[in-house]
């Protein structure tokens, strides 16, 4: 069992800066891909970026250049790290994690979720 939790989430103007944070429990954090994902009004839930168990990372097309995710496996936490915010990346974000060598973007693939953390980008 793995228990996820989100922070860091806010407003923030376009052009800026956040750096969310998804802490995990149990001591096997670092047996798990992790991913991030994110779900606005009305719409699916679609990756966003993800780490591997030993660090290589993928990230969607709509990311690339802006946002780069990090794991620190002493702490099972994971990071989110997202420049130039446009609004359209105004979501809840989710963090993820998969019990398996293989990182992949499909949500049902995930077997645990974080509660979510809302992050607003305003024009």
């Amino acid at each position: 069992q793995v228990h996820l939790v989100e922070s860091g989430g806010g407003l923030v103007q376009a052009g800026g800066s956040l750096r969310l944070s998804c802490a995990a429990s149990g001591r096997t954090f670092s047996m798990y891909a992790m991913g991030w994902f994110r779900q606005a009004p009305g719409k699916e839930r679609d990756f966003v970026i993800g780490i591997s168990r030993s660090g290589s990372t993928y990230y969607a097309d709509s990311v690339k250049g802006r946002f780069t995710i990090s794991r620190d496996n002493a702490k099972n936490t994971v990071y989110l790290q997202m420049n130039s915010l446009i609004p359209e990346d105004t979501a809840v974000y989710y963090c993820a994690a998969r019990s398996s060598v293989v990182l992949t973007t499909s949500s049902d693939t995930y077997n645990y979720w974080g509660q979510g953390t809302q992050v607003t980008v305003s024009s």
